[in-house]
């Protein structure tokens, strides 16, 4: 379970260094409230993004992305109904990102899937 947390974490540190490089700027990390946790919320120009980072070594269990299924959307959509509501953000535009990262030896590869889902 350790070794879980450690890649999972790995991986968001990853697609944090990513999102920067592509102009994106980082609001807050690891926003947890009773609903849920959302990994990064960055501003991309205009838009709020809420990203989701999942991080696999093999796609033995599926792809990252299929992790992010019907239950855990719904998590997310609560917590940033949230977040958006005492941040006084409710006007803003806002996507939902899932960033895959899939590490294997030394190496990792990035996909960004932009607007994984509505809201």
């Amino acid at each position: 379970m350790y070794i879980k947390k450690e890649i999972g974490n790995f991986g968001e540190k990853i697609a944090e260094q990513y999102l920067k490089q592509k102009g994106y700027i980082i609001l807050d990390k690891n926003f947890e409230c009773r609903q849920g946790e959302i990994d990064i919320i960055a501003l991309d120009k205009k838009e709020i993004v809420f990203v989701e980072v999942k991080t696999r070594r093999s796609n033995k269990y599926g792809t990252p992305s299929e992790a992010v299924n019907k239950i855990k959307q719904k998590h997310m959509l609560q917590t940033i109904k949230y977040y958006l509501y005492i941040r006084n953000l409710t006007e803003e535009f806002i996507r939902i990102d899932v960033i895959e990262v899939y590490i294997k030896d030394n190496e990792y590869k990035v996909n960004h899937i932009k607007q994984a889902f509505e809201g």
